[in-house]
């Protein structure tokens, strides 16, 4: 029975450095005894101890190669052997392992990328621009009005409007720090749009008279109408027609969602998470049952 027994200096030393780690997970029923490195070594002893499958389950992935092999002494059980076989996959997995691993993450993160447009938000027009502005703007923002972004929207407190115009601007700074670090000319800079109007404003007032004469101030309307006109010509002359418009926002939303698959939003999701759920995994049977119903009754 002496080899089957895990050496008590295996387990004192494995609880001591689990037990220095200041966010290792403990139950919330030993929450309130597991202030202390002492206090969460001997709960880590006693669990040891008391049950090394349920301990391998909970804090296995804290162990190392080294400290595992101490728990071949306990591979009679069977529970034992298929945690330290499940987590030596996970350490030194072959290259059959790494291929089927490699499957099922991409397979879990199509499914949450499934998951994530079903829900709307992620992939809206204004979260993805928040995320890549630059990208944005050479596809879709180029073409649009920038002016109507800084505008009150029906219902919207000033406060809210003031916010959104901050977050507006931070974007556009952004955007423009892109353009400067690619060597894009001054002339086509996001925002220089605000530059030609002050200048169209400027010429209308040189040309506006402070004649008081009705028919005066009937071609000084009409003047202004025209330069009005003129204004949202200029801004519509960059716009594209509504189908090619939607075209570039669909090749806009592809490449974000290449970026997801490929692990590039690291910044705003926990691909940790996601490549481990198994939950994802149900996604394909799903998937896997519906074509093989399609199938049967398409071949009646």
């Amino acid at each position: 029975m002496e080899g089957r027994v895990l050496k008590d200096a295996a387990a004192e030393e494995i609880a001591a450095r689990l037990s220095s780690i200041d966010d290792l997970y403990f139950p919330r029923a030993v929450q309130s005894t597991a202030a202390s490195s002492d206090q969460r070594k001997s709960i880590l002893l006693d669990l040891l101890r008391r049950d090394p499958a349920v301990f391998l389950e909970r804090y296995g992935t804290q162990l190392s190669v080294d400290e595992l092999l101490a728990f071949d002494a306990l591979k009679h059980d069977y529970e034992v052997d298929w945690h330290l076989k499940n987590l030596r996959k996970k350490i030194s997995p072959t290259s059959e392992e790494l291929k089927s691993r490699s499957v099922a993450v991409r397979n879990r993160r199509l499914a949450y990328l499934n998951k994530l447009v079903s829900e709307g938000q992620y992939f809206s027009e204004d979260a993805m621009r928040d995320r890549e502005p630059y990208l944005h703007h050479e596809y879709v923002g180029k073409f649009q009005d920038s002016m109507s972004r800084n505008m009150a929207r029906p219902g919207e407190r000033w406060s809210e409007t003031l916010m959104r115009r901050a977050e507006e601007a931070a974007l556009v700074s952004r955007i423009r720090e892109e353009q400067q670090r690619l060597g894009v000319t001054e002339c086509d800079w996001v925002g220089n749009e605000k530059m030609e109007e002050s200048e169209e404003e400027s010429e209308q007032e040189e040309v506006e008279t402070e004649d008081e004469e009705e028919e005066d101030e009937k071609q000084t309307g009409a003047s202004s109408s025209l330069a009005e006109a003129g204004r949202a010509e200029n801004k519509q002359g960059t716009g594209l027609p509504p189908e090619e418009m939607q075209e570039m926002m669909d090749q806009f939303t592809s490449i974000m969602q290449q970026k997801f698959l490929s692990g590039e939003d690291h910044e705003h999701l926990d691909y940790t998470k996601i490549d481990n759920d198994e939950n994802l995994d149900d996604h394909w049977l799903r998937e896997v049952g519906l074509d093989a119903e399609e199938k049967y009754f398409g071949d009646d």
